[in-house]
């Protein structure tokens, strides 16, 4: 079992909830109710940047795409290199999945 820094009962039942949405629109609900705005948008810019990264672009093309900082580039490549693998296992089973990102 991996061992997070943040596990604990807390989490789990937080995680259990997130593992019960079914749909993108139970998802907007629930993030809408839990986070702010702005914790959503930056959540979901380090994604697009943990995407971005592994398709191989470049710091400078991603800060002008996405507008996030080096600083924040840099953080999400550690953590695509030496992580949890997070990142890289919800990447790879959403392009087994065929769901590159791209708007319907």
């Amino acid at each position: 079992m991996y061992e997070s820094k943040v596990r604990s009962e807390m989490t789990d039942h937080l995680y259990d909830a997130i593992l019960s949405l079914e749909t993108k629109e139970d998802c907007y609900r629930f993030f809408d109710d839990l986070c702010t705005v702005g914790e959503i948008q930056v959540m979901a810019q380090r994604w697009m940047v943990a995407k971005m990264l592994h398709e191989g672009e470049t710091f400078s093309a991603i800060n002008e795409k996405t507008g996030v900082s080096s600083a924040t580039i840099t953080r999400v490549r550690r953590c695509l290199v030496y992580g949890a693998d997070g990142y890289a296992q919800a990447i790879q089973r959403l392009e087994k999945q065929g769901k590159t990102g791209e708007k319907p």
